[in-house]
């Protein structure tokens, strides 16, 4: 996606050449007409594939599942927690996840009354390096009995193992801006 691309070099920040920095866009400000559009690309791309709902992981992949949600006709969109809530008393599936920015691991939770089993789940995320969020999050849909469609990534590091894990465990991987390697505090896109 072309403008995301621009987007990125225009006002991302690279931090020691492996961390790539999108806050005053996506991660805590958000661009609301630049998020929509990804939408659009999310359901351009997924069209051929139906989708009963979207499943992401707190905070920054909801606006793009929202978004993604309202261009693919309005299907809902349920976010794993990354700490359990007080207000989560019924049953939840779970999965633990390890944090390449955080450099921890934590649990991420989800209701089991917001997945059904034999639902197509699309998942989004924001970022793909390891491709643990995103590994845990198909643990979550499978333990429901749900179908993971496919995977929506807005920007993948396509220099870490991710995508090869996630193709490797038969998931399709869709990302709107691919990064072959940062250089020079610079990132260089693939494709």
């Amino acid at each position: 996606m072309e403008e995301l691309k621009k987007r990125i070099l225009q006002d991302g920040t690279i931090i020691d050449n492996r961390i790539l920095k999108v806050d005053n866009f996506l991660n805590q400000q958000i661009d609301p007409s630049l998020v929509m559009k990804m939408g659009q690309e999310f359901a351009r791309r997924f069209a051929d594939c139906p989708i009963d709902r979207i499943v992401t992981i707190e905070s920054s992949g909801i606006a793009i599942a929202l978004a993604t949600a309202v261009a693919m006709g309005n299907i809902p969109v349920v976010f794993a927690r990354k700490k359990k809530s007080l207000l989560m008393q019924d049953a939840v599936y779970t999965a633990s996840i390890y944090s390449y920015t955080k450099e921890e691991t934590y649990t991420a939770s989800l209701s089991k009354s917001y997945l059904h089993a034999g639902e197509r789940v699309l998942i989004i995320d924001d970022f793909l390096a390891s491709g643990a969020a995103a590994v845990g999050l198909t643990e979550l849909v499978r333990q429901a009995g749900a179908i993971p469609a496919g995977i929506g990534i807005v920007i993948e590091k396509s220099f870490q193992p991710g995508r090869g894990r996630l193709e490797a465990l038969g998931y399709r991987v869709e990302s709107l801006a691919r990064i072959a390697a940062f250089r020079d505090n610079k990132p260089v896109f693939k494709e």
